[in-house]
C-alpha cells in the first residue's frame, strides 16, 4: 500500500511506474546514481522492491528509463528555435535562450540529473550513453540553429566551424550553470544578459572584420 504523500502521488493519477521514477530523479540528483539502491527507491516510490524490477529489470533499467523520459519532457518544456523565426537573427537569439533559461530556472533538476550521471560506471553503458547522447544532441542542434543566422547567413564554412565551437560552449556554460545554481542558488535566467553580450560582441567584431 502506498502512504503517505506518495497516496497523494497515486491519486493524482500517476502509475506505478512514474513514481518509482519520480523517487529515482530525487535520490540521483541528491545522491548521484551509485548512492540510490533499489531498498531506497521502495522507500521513496512507497511501492515494493518486485515491482521496480517487475517495470526495470535492475537498477540501471530504472536509469535508462529516467534518462529517456527527461529526454521527452525537455523536447515538450524547451521553446524550439523556430517558435521566434519573426526576430532578426541576434533579437531571435536573445529570445530563445532567455525561454531556454526560463525552463531550466523551473526544473532545474534536469542538468543536475544529467551531471549526476556523467560520472561512475554507469556512464559507460551502451543504453545510457545512447540516451545522454540525445539529449545532447537535441540542445547542440538548437544552439547551432540560433547561432547560424547570427555568424553565418551565408553558410560560409569557416564561420560554420566557429559556430560548432560557440554551441559547445553555450553547453559547457549551461551544464556549468548547474552547479552555480546548486551551490550559489544563482538563477540561469541571472546569466542570460552577459552572455548575450557576449554573443553580440562576437557579432559586431564579425561585421568589422567583414566590412
Amino acid at each position: 500500500m502506498v502512504k503517505g504523500n506518495n497516496s497523494v502521488s497515486a491519486a493524482a493519477g500517476l502509475s506505478s511506474r512514474d513514481l518509482i521514477l519520480d523517487a529515482a530523479r530525487s535520490l540521483v540528483s541528491s545522491r548521484g546514481y551509485d548512492g540510490m539502491a533499489i531498498s531506497d527507491l521502495s522507500a521513496q516510490s512507497g511501492l515494493p522492491a518486485s515491482s521496480i524490477y517487475y517495470h526495470f529489470g535492475n537498477k540501471l533499467g530504472v536509469l535508462a528509463a529516467l534518462l529517456d523520459r527527461t529526454f521527452n519532457e525537455l523536447h515538450a518544456l524547451f521553446a524550439h528555435p523556430s517558435s521566434f523565426d519573426g526576430l532578426e537573427p541576434l533579437d531571435r537569439f536573445e529570445a530563445w535562450f532567455t525561454a531556454a533559461c526560463a525552463s531550466l530556472d523551473e526544473r532545474p533538476d534536469y542538468l543536475r540529473l544529467l551531471l549526476a550521471i556523467s560520472v561512475g560506471p554507469q556512464k559507460d553503458d551502451e543504453v545510457v550513453r545512447a540516451t545522454v547522447r540525445r539529449i545532447r544532441d537535441f540542445a547542440h542542434a538548437s544552439w547551432v540553429d540560433v547561432l547560424t543566422p547570427v555568424f553565418a547567413p551565408g553558410d560560409v564554412a569557416g564561420d560554420k566551424a566557429f559556430i560548432e565551437e560557440l554551441a559547445v560552449l553555450g553547453r559547457a556554460m549551461t551544464d556549468g550553470l548547474s552547479l552555480t545554481n546548486s551551490f550559489d542558488g544563482m538563477s540561469y535566467s541571472s546569466h542570460v544578459a552577459p552572455f548575450v553580450s557576449l554573443i553580440r560582441g562576437l557579432a559586431d567584431r564579425q561585421g568589422r572584420e567583414k566590412a
